[in-house]
């Protein structure tokens, strides 16, 4: 039996067992074991002030090294473009919608000084970028958490991923779905990422569960992310999609105050999808990201 290492939040587990239904249709047997990141113990602190990579993966990682663990199902958002000695990228199912969501009103319809809350600092910068008018205020918290405190009034609107919210059957709550042109989603957000050991019958599995289309796409925007040397708490946003062999790659970097972006876009053929998201960060860096990020890392 193998076993699949998870965060315990509601929506990870619903990432986990979905996986673990994909597999057992394969007839695989697996069991879930539940392992709290060092993100899931600092809950009082915004995750961008905290500037640690792997914040949601570290220890699920060391059970993987360990052997403890035969596969990790991440957020694929969460998981940095270098993984430990030992472990590999494994699968990349099919993609969710990854769009960011309005939950609560329309970014139209939000008056002058309204409160929307989020817990990113690339969509808070891009918010800031769009409507500077916007008091934007930190938030943590599991979806329901925040759902919570929007319904109690503390905020205006929130916003979350669109694929968190479908996951978890609460796709009516959303007000407006964000285009990546308007707000460019994080690196591989609304993807699973499924990590394994380099050898070994989790990643025989795991290899069996891979969206070749998904993959090109999330590995082209992983190239944007590791070009600029960010990890899943900096303002950096890129998104790619494949069409008729062609993947179509946009990014962005903006200050954390909202005055400065940067955005770029590139196409080419699905089979240079590596390249393509090396070659967008380069020219990212040179048209002005590097100066925004520089400023990011120092404060």
């Amino acid at each position: 039996m193998l076993v699949i290492a998870s965060r315990g939040s509601q929506l990870a587990l619903w990432q986990a067992h979905w996986i673990e239904r994909q597999l057992a249709e394969a007839g695989i047997a697996t069991r879930i074991e539940i392992i709290k990141t060092t993100g899931d113990k600092i809950t009082d602190v915004p995750l961008a002030k905290v500037g640690t990579k792997g914040l949601f993966t570290k220890e699920i990682e060391e059970a993987l090294v360990a052997e403890r663990a035969d596969l990790a199902v991440h957020s694929l958002k969460d998981l940095p473009t270098e993984l430990p000695e030992g472990l590999v990228l494994a699968g990349v199912p099919p993609r969710e919608d990854p769009r960011d969501a309005l939950v609560g009103r329309r970014l139209d319809d939000l008056p002058r000084g309204a409160c929307v809350g989020t817990s990113s600092l690339r969509r808070s910068s891009q918010l800031r970028n769009l409507r500077p008018d916007l008091v934007i205020e930190p938030m943590r918290g599991n979806v329901d958490t925040r759902l919570r405190k929007l319904d109690e009034g503390r905020y205006d609107a929130i916003v979350l991923a669109a694929a968190a919210l479908k996951r978890l059957g609460w796709g009516d709550r959303i007000a407006e779905v964000l285009s990546p042109e308007v707000m460019c989603p994080a690196v591989g957000q609304g993807a699973l990422g499924l990590e394994t050991r380099l050898i070994g019958a989790g990643k025989d599995a795991c290899a069996a569960l891979n969206d070749a289309a998904t993959c090109a796409a999330v590995t082209a925007e992983r190239g944007v992310l590791a070009a600029l040397g960010g990890g899943c708490q900096v303002p950096i946003g890129a998104h790619a999609s494949v069409s008729d062999g062609r993947l179509h790659l946009v990014a962005v970097v903006a200050s954390p105050d909202g005055a400065e972006l940067v955005r770029a876009g590139s196409e080419g053929p699905v089979s240079a999808a590596a390249s393509l998201g090396r070659d967008l960060g380069a020219e990212l860096l040179a048209r002005g990201a590097r100066k925004i990020l520089d400023a990011v890392y120092a404060g």
